[in-house]
């Protein structure tokens, strides 16, 4: 081999390792490299998720397009679905999701402590302390949880701004409202359950507050997209519990629907993360969390899903100082900590759905 053409081939080598660098984000580790170059042999990272696929849609292209050698398998449940499923192929050892990306905090903690591996992501330094826990499982989104109503047949007089105004608007018009009021069903929906209890922690007199919002009588669903489409077609007036980024997704193209930010207290949904200890595409998975987390995935999400996000430096409002300079102190975070699995022991899950139903059919 000639000097010169030795010399090329060198040449070209250190512009090929500088360009491959170069693509790394900033303040990465110099052998994350290595990550990227494992996990394109991969060739793949297998998705479990509650975000629906229209949604996560610009994450996943924008993914593809940063490691184009790997592709995204996504899988689109509910959060009772993918709990179930995870669950019983782990028990089975066969194959499963790489990743788990979960709006059901709770359950998605639950199955972190059994089957996260830690994994210390580069973007910690970027997020809130509330959102790691122990390097395993990680809040990914800033979800602000709302009221929603029918534009057209709710007197904007009439929309209530608090949790107590709710329940006072439907207890003194049960009849404009009997079966008109919709929510999660506690026993079908993970989340729906989840942030029934995150209520009952924030209101000491949630049960009574929700005895009155449900004295018309409660039309209960497992998703939030039935309910957005009930309330905007008019067969119910008024949901409550509701995911914001959905809703505010749908309302730029719904004139029907409204959205209400309860100014007492705006409990707040961050959907949770992490990887599996048997993660058969170990590397491509802890791509595809960086990849969520930083600013190019989570201005993705805020920008074009209508997902919040979870950091504070995204362009535009729709992230955590955003939503801060909105709402202010009513924000109130749901921490990912084990605090989220209290409700979940079996005896004490089933007495707070008894005394859940019993104040609902009021």
């Amino acid at each position: 081999m000639s000097k010169k053409l030795r010399l090329s081939l060198i040449a070209a080598s250190v512009l090929m390792s500088s360009s491959a660098m170069s693509a790394l984000p900033q303040g990465y580790p110099a052998d994350y490299q290595k990550v990227v170059d494992a996990a394109t042999k991969e060739g793949k990272v297998v998705v479990y998720s509650t975000t629906d696929t229209k949604a996560a849609g610009p994450l996943i292209q924008g993914f593809e397009a940063t490691y184009p050698g790997i592709k995204v398998e996504y899988n689109d449940m509910n959060s009772t679905e993918l709990y179930n499923r995870y669950i019983s192929e782990q028990a089975a050892g066969g194959t499963s999701g790489d990743v788990v990306w979960s709006s059901s905090m709770d359950t998605a903690l639950k199955l972190a402590t059994d089957y996260a591996q830690e994994y210390k992501s580069p973007e910690q330094g970027q997020l809130p302390k509330w959102a790691v826990w122990k390097d395993k499982a990680y809040g990914t989104t800033y979800e602000p949880v709302v009221f929603i109503y029918n534009k057209r047949l709710i007197p904007a007089g009439d929309v209530p701004d608090s949790h107590a105004a709710l329940a006072k608007l439907i207890a003194s018009q049960t009849e404009k409202f009997n079966k008109k009021v919709t929510t999660y069903d506690i026993e079908k929906s993970g989340l729906g359950f989840m942030l029934s209890v995150q209520d009952f922690k924030a209101d000491p007199n949630y049960f009574k507050t929700l005895a009155d919002v449900a004295k018309g009588g409660l039309a209960v669903q497992s998703s939030t997209g039935t309910m957005m489409e009930r309330v905007s077609s008019g067969e119910n007036l008024i949901g409550f519990n509701i995911l914001g980024s959905y809703a505010e997704a749908r309302a730029k193209t719904d004139p029907s629907l409204g959205i209400s930010y309860p100014k007492d207290y705006t409990l707040v949904l961050s959907r949770v993360s992490f990887i599996s200890q048997q993660a058969k595409n170990d590397n491509a998975a802890k791509l595809w969390l960086d990849y969520v987390l930083s600013e190019k995935g989570q201005t993705i999400l805020a920008n074009q899903a209508d997902i919040p996000s979870i950091r504070n430096d995204i362009e535009g409002k729709n992230d955590i100082d955003g939503l801060t300079k909105l709402l202010g102190n009513a924000l109130k975070p749901i921490p990912v900590d084990e605090t989220l699995l209290e409700y979940l022991q079996q005896k004490k899950r089933l007495d707070y759905i008894k005394e859940w139903r019993a104040a609902a059919q009021k």
